[in-house]
């Protein structure tokens, strides 16, 4: 995977300085990301991502989505390479808003 472009790098940099969501980093994920930015957004302001001990999980339309770095079992990763699953799970781990899971995410799957 090719690395993100710089100007994506600066927001997360911004991002971890102020620990929150200003209007202005808001503005930046919807400039950068637009409609994914502004679901990711959405996402992480309704509670959809949650941390477990071994990955973040965000809660889509029709399924929960395992995301770790750049990678989403979702299949818009596969289209789009990069999904708003990924930018809210980046956006809830900076800004530590997230549910926190006190368990293994593999040890919930059922056969």
């Amino acid at each position: 995977m090719s690395d993100p472009p710089e100007e994506e790098t600066r927001l997360w940099e911004k991002l971890r300085e102020a620990r929150e969501l200003t209007p202005e980093l808001r503005d930046e994920i919807i400039r950068l990301f637009a409609e994914r930015g502004r679901t990711a957004l959405l996402a992480v302001e309704k509670g959809q991502v949650k941390k477990y001990l071994d990955f973040f999980v965000v809660v889509g339309r029709s399924d929960e989505y395992v995301v770790e770095e750049e990678f989403c079992t979702c299949r818009g990763q596969v289209f789009l390479g990069f999904c708003w699953h990924v930018i809210a799970a980046k956006i809830a781990g900076i800004t530590k808003k997230f549910e926190e899971i006190d368990e293994w995410y593999l040890d919930t799957w059922k056969e």
